[in-house]
């Protein structure tokens, strides 16, 4: 691993696993995604990791509503810009991708293997729901796979890549790794690489701090020092995750679309509190927080100035 001189915070906005009943405090229009990132840079946040949605919280794909999310945030900050080709479960690749190719951003998130992501026990804890898609929404995620065939994400790594960006690679178990260096071997995913841990999802690897550091001494064995590390787990665990890859010299994840909350029964109310959170954490272990400029040049990215169609100034 390439041991961060300055720790790169990323912020992940809102996502598409929560949902608006489980916090009144989730951004969901255009507007409150776009003001939330704003709020997270300025709090210290490096990149922000952007999903879309409907006013009333459904995940949504069109580019439109990216553009708009990408063009506020442009118009106020000189954040990298990191949009996901995720989205959610049901939707198809097509769907997925229709945002990133529409905003071509610096970066985009690229998820290393189809596996079960359940989230459906967030069912047992609502009790009051605001809207009626979001009940079978999650239960539904008990039945279906989140589908990342290697066509796919080869797929994925050539439409993108010809755009000019590059990728965040979510690892959700030591699998990934190795399918990762399989695409290294065959030189569509190129160096320096950004590995994003990811732990706590059921279906992947487990929130365990001895899975972190195995993960990281796999990737070492795999890549080198021609990779950075990011980690976060979901839930409770996102402060203490962040605090260990920080303290092995990687980088960190934060934002409500991983945890909603900043404290033991306390919701956070803005992603912005979760970066001064994770900051403070960063600042006492005695490391430097990462600018965006810093960012561009670890990650080999190509610049806000020849950033993405979706920014108001072009």
């Amino acid at each position: 691993m390439k041991v961060a001189e300055k720790v790169i915070i990323s912020t992940a906005v809102t996502g598409s696993v929560n949902v608006p009943s489980q916090s009144p405090y989730l951004p969901l229009s255009a507007e409150e995604v776009a003001d939330s990132a704003i709020g997270a840079v300025e709090a210290g946040s490096a990149i922000v990791h952007l999903h879309a949605r409907h006013p009333d919280g459904r995940p949504a794909y069109e580019p439109e509503i990216f553009k708009e999310i990408v063009g506020r945030i442009t118009d106020r900050t000189d954040a990298v810009i990191n949009i996901t080709t995720g989205g959610s479960t049901a939707m198809t690749l097509e769907q997925r991708l229709a945002g990133a190719i529409r905003v071509r951003p610096e970066l985009a998130s690229m998820n290393m293997g189809s596996m079960n992501f359940v989230y459906s026990g967030i069912a047992d804890r609502v009790t009051e729901w605001r809207h009626d898609w979001e009940r079978p929404y999650v239960l539904n995620t008990y039945s279906q796979p989140f589908v990342n065939t290697f066509d796919k994400i080869e797929e994925t790594l050539r439409a993108l890549g010809e755009l000019g960006t590059r990728f965040e690679y979510e690892c959700y178990d030591i699998g990934h790794l190795y399918s990762l260096a399989h695409f290294v071997e065959k030189g569509l995913a190129r160096p320096p690489l950004l590995i994003q841990g990811v732990f706590g999802i059921l279906g992947g690897i487990g929130a365990d701090h001895d899975n972190l550091e195995h993960m990281v001494r796999v990737a070492d064995r795999l890549f080198g020092d021609d990779y950075s590390f990011s980690a976060f787990a979901a839930g409770r665990d996102q402060i203490q995750f962040g605090t260990h890859s920080a303290w092995l010299g990687g980088h960190v994840r934060v934002g409500l679309e991983d945890s909603l909350w900043i404290g033991k029964g306390r919701l956070a109310e803005s992603n912005a509190q979760q970066v001064h959170k994770i900051r403070a954490v960063i600042e006492d272990l005695g490391k430097q927080i990462a600018t965006p400029a810093d960012a561009r040049a670890l990650l080999a990215l190509r610049g806000a100035g020849a950033s993405t169609e979706g920014s108001k100034r072009i």
